[in-house]
């Protein structure tokens, strides 16, 4: 919603403040991901781990 926000306030001003702040939120929010990402794979090796062990 921000994001859609951002990009429409820099369509409709062409104020580079609100695209330096889309990119801001878009690399957040892919920091977030990989965040996510590392997590459940790093569980899923867990569990891999605790099936083959026994």
């Amino acid at each position: 919603m921000i994001k859609r926000i951002a990009w429409n306030t820099f369509k409709n001003t062409g104020d580079i403040n609100a695209f330096l702040e889309l990119k801001q939120i878009e690399n957040i929010e892919d920091q977030i991901n990989k965040e996510k990402d590392i997590k459940t794979n790093g569980q899923c090796e867990n569990e891999w781990n605790h099936i083959i062990r026994k």
